[in-house]
């Protein structure tokens, strides 16, 4: 079982509107990859909320741990694109997924052990949602890993949000841009290398993914460096949530206990995929059986 956190809401671009959130869009490729999961955000009691649910209903995704919030309007980013196929996010602040509620321990939630907690920085934002997350991680059992998708957006984190969540991870995903603002952080003259290394031993993280747009990613586990270039995925549509196409992938080949070649390897090739198509996840499931018949060489998708 894998327990995802955090905000599902709606990305609003110049021309068109899609379902988004990097927790929800890692949430939905890891089901349509066949895993089980719970997701667990908060929407309003409006119409956004109720074309989230309308999607979720339509794509056999159970809302059962989307909370409803009386008062507050569910989450929106308004998306503008930029020169270098890049984007500028506009978050909008106090909405629902700032609420969200939790138990006190995360087996209470999934009813078991769960195999891996994935949350981020953005639904930490709060004071009072910072701290409830925090508590709820450190309630885990020692058996379930982290996977902190760090995600630093302009205005929606702090220092002490950054270095709690680092303690813990197991799992970190981090992009050039946020490495740089991580290391300032810590008022640290180390190189890029020698400054993720010091990261993975001094908040004992097993397994960092670095992200570097057109320039590729890099995967370190604790052993050895691996890197990987930009596959040609050929006509780019947008590049909202190739990032987190990747950590879904990346999440699945740990869990499946992939070399790091290989998770690297594909990580890259479905985050290329992922830009081809408009927004961030995928509606036609023939998208996610092509993944896995690659990978796997069987279908296990949900039909």
């Amino acid at each position: 079982m894998i327990l995802a956190i955090g905000e599902i809401l709606v990305d609003i671009f110049p021309e068109y509107r899609r379902i988004g959130g990097a927790p929800f869009n890692f949430s939905y490729h890891l089901y349509n990859f066949g895993l089980p999961v719970k997701f667990i955000s908060r929407i309003g009691k409006d119409e956004t909320g109720t074309q989230i649910l309308d999607f979720l209903k339509k794509n056999d995704f159970d809302p059962e741990n989307i909370q409803i919030d009386p008062k507050r309007p569910t989450g929106k980013v308004l998306v503008h694109p930029d020169s270098n196929e890049g984007h500028r996010f506009e978050i909008v602040k106090d909405v629902a997924y700032d609420y969200i509620e939790l138990p006190e321990s995360p087996e209470s939630l999934a009813g078991t052990v769960p195999e891996m907690i994935y949350f981020g920085t953005l639904v930490q934002r709060t004071p009072d949602a910072f701290r409830l997350i925090q508590q709820f991680l450190k309630n885990r059992n020692l058996q379930t890993r982290c996977f902190c998708d760090i995600n630093l957006r302009p205005g929606c984190y702090s220092t002490e949000t950054v270095r709690s969540s680092l303690y813990q991870a197991d799992i970190l995903k981090i992009n050039q841009e946020e490495i740089e603002i991580v290391r300032k952080m810590h008022n640290s003259g180390l190189g890029e290398e020698k400054f993720v290394e010091w990261l993975m031993e001094n908040y004992e993280i097993e397994i960092v993914s670095l992200t570097r747009g057109r320039q590729g990613s890099e995967l370190y586990d604790g052993k050895s460096r691996h890197t990987i270039g930009v596959p040609d995925p050929g006509y780019i549509k947008d590049t909202v949530g190739a990032g987190d196409a990747y950590a879904a992938v990346l999440a699945f080949g740990y869990l499946k206990s992939w070399p790091a070649e290989k998770i690297l390897s594909e990580a890259a090739d479905f985050s290329a995929q992922i830009c081809t198509i408009q927004g961030a996840v995928a509606r036609d499931r023939s998208f996610y059986e092509t993944f896995l018949n690659k990978v796997t060489g069987e279908t296990h998708a949900r039909s």
